[in-house]
Order: C-alpha cells, then sequence, then structure tokens
C-alpha cells in the first residue's frame, strides 16, 4: 500500500455528546478535556498508520477557535501530516455541531508528535 493510501485509511473520526459532566462553570466544554479527546484521537489515527507502539511525545500549537458549549455534539478528526523515520504527526481538529439543526463550525485544532518504540522503549523506524 501506499504512504498516501495510508495515510487516508488511518484518518480517524470520533463523535462525542458534550454532556455537562465535560463542562466548566461557563457551561463549554474544559480545554483538558478537549486536549484529552484530541490525543486520544491523534493516539488511534498514528497506530492505525503504523500498526506499532506509539507515544506521544509534542502537542504542538493548540488553537482554541471557539468555545465549545454543553448540549452540542463534537466530531474529533485525526489526520496524519508528516511521516518520518521514527515519528509522525497527527493533525486533530475538533468540529461543533448542533444537535437539532445542520450548523456545524470548527472549534479548535492542533498537532501531535508521535514516536514509535520498542518493547525497551527506545525510538525504531516506522515501516
Amino acid at each position: 500500500m501506499t504512504q498516501a493510501a495510508r495515510i487516508l485509511k488511518a484518518e480517524t473520526r470520533i463523535f462525542k455528546a458534550v454532556f455537562p459532566s465535560t463542562t466548566n462553570h461557563y457551561d463549554t466544554l474544559f480545554g483538558g478535556k478537549a486536549m484529552f479527546l484530541m490525543d486520544e484521537v491523534a493516539f488511534i489515527a498514528a497506530t492505525r498508520y503504523s500498526r506499532q507502539k506509539m507515544v506521544t511525545v509534542s502537542s504542538d500549537k493548540i488553537d482554541f477557535k471557539k468555545p465549545i458549549p454543553a448540549g452540542t455534539i463534537i466530531e474529533l478528526v485525526g489526520s496524519i501530516t508528516h511521516v518520518g523515520n521514527t515519528s509522525l504527526k497527527v493533525r486533530v481538529d475538533i468540529y461543533i455541531e448542533q444537535m437539532y439543526s445542520d450548523f456545524r463550525e470548527q472549534a479548535i485544532t492542533g498537532e501531535f508528535t508521535f514516536v514509535a518504540i520498542d518493547e525497551h522503549k527506545k525510538p525504531v523506524s516506522i515501516t
């Protein structure tokens, strides 16, 4: 399979409902909860691409463009943006969807870097 085909196949999409238990005192999604979900989606995409043990080594710039209100649906989309020898980058976008309308907008964007590791936790080549 070509690298481009592997990248397409690794794209990961997860939907979540934003319940009050995940929001702050402004009734919007906790930033830390958003980052947790983003790292999880990025990890899944990285693993789907490499099919190896992957660990997060950095979260690059994360832009919180819009608050995410309680009572909405979010879609997290993880896409591979760069593949190196032992590492890869995954961009994660979070989109807000209103539950009872077709309205949808991008709320958060970030990039995460992962490294493939062996059983001794040493970096190995991504095959």
